[in-house]
C-alpha cells in the first residue's frame, strides 16, 4: 500500500468517525416539537405592493401572549441544548480562566489627574479611580460599578465627564439596556450625589469653563433618536433646562463634545452622508452657537482646533478617501477651506490626533492600518513600523495636548494587545501594558495567521484574515468559522481574542471576510456595499465561502458562518441565497425584517438609516430591499443548523425581527436541521452587562458549533 492510498483510507476513517460522533450528539437531543407561532395575517401595502406578514402580532413586548411564545422558545432552546450545559460551564470557566480578574487600564493624565479603570477578583463591573498629580498619590474611587449595580439585572455607566476644576463628575446610568441614560452629578471631594436628575439622555455631557453648566444630548422617547442639545445649570431642576439646539431632520442625529484644545464646545449633526457643526467658546456658556459651515448633501467633515485654525478631515471636492483641509477660526465656511494634505486615491485618511508640536494621522492602505507622525514645522515625518498582514494598530487615549508622548495600541490575530507610549521626538517606545493570557498554555508561536484573497463573482478580490493552531491542517474536514459585518463603513480589523482560543485549540479556523460594505480597502469599498449595491456584501461572503471550499480548506459539512446586528442581516441573506454551503450559522441580534422596519419611522434608528439602506418610501429602494430582506425571502427549502439570539429590550434591532424570522423559518424550512432561538429577557443589543456574564453567551455559541462538529466530550 502506497502513501497516497493510506492517506485516502485514513481520511475515509476520519469522515466515518466524525459522522458517527455527530449522530451520537444528535441522539442526545430530546425528540420534542418546536414552538409554533400562530398566524394572524396583516397586510402591509407600499407602492401598490401588498406583503402579508403573518407574525406582525409579535411586535408587542407588553403582550402576555408574545411573552409566552418567547418563553416557549427559550424552553425549547434549553431542552435541546441540555446535553451541552455542562460543557458550556466548562467553556465559561476555561475562557474566564484566561482573563486577569484583578486587572486595570493604563492610567492617562488629564488636567492634573491620572485616571484609571480597575477590576477586582470576583466582581463584574469596573471601578473608576484617579490619583492627583502623581500615580503614587492616594487613590480616589469615583465610582464603584459593583456597588451601583447591586439589585439590577443590567447596569452600565456611560459618559463620565469631569468639571474643569476637577470637583464634579456628571455621569450616565442605564439599567434597562436601551441606551437611555439618566444623568446624575457627584461631588468628587465629598462623595455627595446631587439631587439633579436628567432622564432620556445619551449619558454624560460637556462642561463649560464655569464648572456649573453642562451641555448634554437628549433622545426622543419613542424613536430614541438623539435629537436635542440642552443646557443644564447645576442645582436647578431639569425641567428648567434650556433647549440649545433641536435637530429636526429625522435622518440626522446630534451630539456635543469639546475640542482637545479646550477652547470650543461643539455641537455636531450627522447622517450617513452629511455633517454639520456649530461652535461656542467654552468660557461663554450663555453665548450663541455659531454655525461652522452649513450642511451640504454628501459633504462629510470633522473638525479639530489648533492655534487659531481648524483642521477639517473631509471628502470635499470628490476626495472619496478623505483629505485634510485648514481654515482660520474666524472664517469657517467651506469656501474658505484650503488643502493641507491632499487626497490620495490609494490611502484612506481615517483620523487626526493633535499635539502641541506634532500631529498624528491614522491611515489605511491596502487594508492595513498605518500611523504617521508629523511635526508641525515640517522638519520631521515618518510612519510607525508594522510588519504583519493581520494586525490592528490605533491611536489610544491621548487627551494631553502638551506632550511629546503618543499612546497607541497594537495587536494581531495571534498577538495579545499592547498599550505603548511612543516618544515622537526620540522615537523611543515603552510598552505600558501587555494583555496577559493566563493559564500557562498560550504561546503565540503555536498559531498561524495569514491573509488570503478570494475572487468575487464580479472579479473583485476580497481579502480574508485567518488564524488557526499550527497543528490544524487545512483540508475538507477542517471546521472553519467565517465571520463578517459589512455595513456602515465599519471595518472589522484582525484583532486578538483570548476567548477565541477555545475554538482554535479544538481545531477550528477563524476567518474574517473583509467584505464590501466596510472600509477595509478604503471608502469606495464601503460605497460599493450599501444602498443599491448592498447585495455585494452578501455575494462577497458567499464567494469567500466557495473559495475556502474550492481550495479544499474546508467543506460544506464543516463550514460555519457568524454575524451580528447588520452582520445578522448578512447571515439572513446568505442562508436564503446559499444554504447548502454551511453546516451551521449563528445570527446574533439580526436585522432581518428590513422592509417593514425601514417603513416604520417610529422604530428607533430607522430614519437615520436611510443613507445606508435607502428610503423604502421611494420605489426603487423599496424593490431592492424587498429583493434581499431575509424575512421577506424565506423559502420552502433546506436551511443550515441555526442559532439565533436577541435581547427583549434591544433598542437597535428590536427583538420582534428575529422572533418573526424564526417563526417563519419554522413554518417553511424543509428539513430537520436545528433552529434554536435564545432570548435574553433582561438585556438589549449588547447582551449581558457584566464583564464575565457575556462569556456565558459566547459559551452557548461555541457549544453550538462544537456540538455540530461532534467535539463535545
Amino acid at each position: 500500500m502506497n502513501h497516497r492510498e493510506l492517506q485516502k483510507i485514513l481520511l475515509l476513517i476520519s469522515i466515518i468517525f466524525a459522522a458517527s460522533c455527530k449522530d451520537e450528539q444528535r441522539d442526545k437531543m430530546p425528540k420534542i416539537d418546536p414552538p409554533v407561532a400562530k398566524k394572524i395575517a396583516k397586510e402591509i401595502v407600499a407602492h401598490n405592493d401588498v406583503r402579508i406578514d403573518d407574525y406582525y402580532w409579535l411586535n408587542n413586548r407588553e403582550n402576555e401572549e408574545v411573552l409566552s411564545y418567547l418563553n416557549q422558545e427559550n424552553e425549547y432552546y434549553s431542552k435541546l441544548t441540555a446535553h451541552t450545559k455542562e460543557f458550556q460551564g466548562a467553556l465559561f470557566t476555561e475562557m474566564k480562566g484566561r482573563i486577569k480578574e484583578d486587572d486595570s487600564s493604563v492610567p492617562y493624565k488629564l488636567n492634573g489627574y491620572w485616571y484609571q479603570t480597575l477590576y477586582e477578583i470576583g466582581k463584574e463591573y469596573p471601578i473608576y479611580s484617579r490619583h492627583k498629580e502623581l500615580l503614587e498619590a492616594p487613590k480616589e474611587v469615583m465610582f464603584d460599578g459593583n456597588e451601583m449595580a447591586a439589585g439590577t439585572d443590567y447596569f452600565k455607566i456611560g459618559g463620565i465627564a469631569i468639571s474643569p476644576n476637577n470637583k464634579i463628575a456628571a455621569y450616565g446610568v442605564d439599567k434597562v439596556s436601551r441606551r437611555q441614560y439618566t444623568i446624575r452629578f457627584k461631588n468628587l471631594e465629598t462623595g455627595e450625589v446631587f439631587d439633579d436628575v436628567i432622564e432620556n439622555t445619551t449619558g454624560g455631557g460637556v462642561w463649560a469653563n464655569d464648572n456649573q453648566t453642562l451641555f448634554y444630548t437628549k433622545n426622543d422617547t419613542v424613536t430614541l433618536r438623539s435629537d436635542k442639545i440642552y443646557k443644564h445649570r447645576l442645582g436647578t431642576p431639569s425641567s428648567e433646562d434650556e433647549l440649545v439646539y433641536h435637530e429636526k431632520d429625522e435622518t440626522f442625529t446630534t451630539y456635543v463634545y469639546r475640542t482637545k484644545s479646550k477652547k470650543y464646545i461643539v455641537i455636531g449633526s450627522s447622517s450617513t452622508l452629511t455633517s454639520e457643526y456649530q461652535i461656542l467658546p467654552s468660557d461663554q456658556p450663555d453665548g450663541v452657537f455659531q454655525l461652522f459651515s452649513k450642511r451640504e448633501r454628501g459633504l462629510e467633515y470633522s473638525i479639530s482646533h489648533y492655534k487659531g485654525s481648524f483642521y477639517i478631515l473631509t471628502n470635499k471636492d470628490g476626495a472619496t478617501n478623505f483629505k485634510l483641509m485648514r481654515t482660520p477660526e474666524t472664517a469657517t465656511e467651506s469656501v474658505n477651506w484650503k488643502d493641507f494634505i491632499t487626497h490620495r486615491e490609494e490611502v484612506l485618511l481615517e483620523y487626526m490626533d493633535i499635539f502641541k508640536d506634532y500631529f498624528v494621522l491614522t491611515e489605511r492602505e491596502n487594508g492595513l492600518s498605518k500611523i504617521k507622525i508629523v511635526k508641525w514645522d515640517g522638519s520631521l515625518e515618518y510612519y510607525l513600523p508594522f510588519e504583519s498582514e493581520t494586525y490592528t494598530a490605533y491611536t489610544s487615549a491621548n487627551p494631553d495636548f502638551d506632550t511629546e508622548i503618543l499612546r497607541y495600541g497594537y495587536n494581531s490575530l495571534r498577538t495579545p494587545s499592547s498599550v505603548i507610549d511612543f516618544n515622537m521626538r526620540t522615537k523611543e517606545k515603552e510598552v505600558k501594558k501587555e494583555q496577559q493570557v493566563l493559564g500557562g498554555r498560550f504561546f503565540k508561536e503555536n498559531y498561524k495567521e495569514e491573509r488570503i484573497w478570494a475572487t468575487a463573482r464580479d472579479g473583485i478580490k476580497v481579502p480574508m484574515s485567518l488564524i488557526y493552531h499550527k497543528d490544524t491542517s487545512l483540508n475538507p474536514d477542517t471546521p472553519i468559522l467565517q465571520y463578517a459585518y459589512g455595513s456602515y463603513g465599519y471595518t472589522i480589523d484582525p484583532s486578538f481574542s483570548s476567548i477565541r482560543l477555545s475554538l482554535l485549540d479544538r481545531g477550528f479556523v477563524y476567518a474574517i471576510a473583509h467584505v464590501r460594505g466596510g472600509e477595509y480597502l478604503g471608502r469606495p469599498w464601503y460605497e460599493d456595499g450599501k444602498l443599491l449595491n448592498k447585495k455585494n456584501t452578501f455575494t462577497d461572503f458567499v464567494d469567500c465561502s466557495k473559495f475556502l471550499i474550492d481550495q479544499k480548506m474546508t467543506s460544506p459539512e464543516h463550514l460555519y458562518a457568524s454575524g451580528g446586528s447588520a452582520g445578522g442581516l448578512l447571515m439572513g441573506a446568505i442562508v436564503n441565497m446559499a444554504p447548502q454551503l454551511y453546516n451551521g450559522v449563528i445570527a446574533t441580534v439580526p436585522f432581518v425584517d428590513v422592509v417593514t422596519t425601514m417603513l416604520d419611522d417610529t422604530i428607533p434608528l430607522t430614519t437615520g438609516e436611510y443613507d445606508e439602506w435607502g428610503n423604502p418610501n421611494e420605489k426603487n429602494y423599496y424593490d431592492y430591499m424587498k429583493s434581499y430582506s431575509p424575512y421577506d425571502n424565506v423559502k420552502q427549502q433546506g436551511y443550515p443548523n441555526m442559532l439565533v439570539t436577541t435581547g427583549l429590550h434591544d433598542s437597535q434591532v428590536q427583538y420582534f425581527e428575529p422572533a418573526k424570522w424564526v417563526a417563519k423559518l419554522r413554518d417553511m424550512k424543509k428539513d430537520d436541521t436545528l433552529l434554536l432561538f435564545d432570548i435574553n429577557m433582561d438585556a438589549g443589543h449588547g447582551g449581558a452587562s457584566g464583564r464575565f456574564e457575556s462569556l456565558k453567551e459566547v459559551a452557548k455559541e461555541y457549544a453550538f458549533l462544537l456540538d455540530l462538529e461532534g467535539k463535545i466530550p
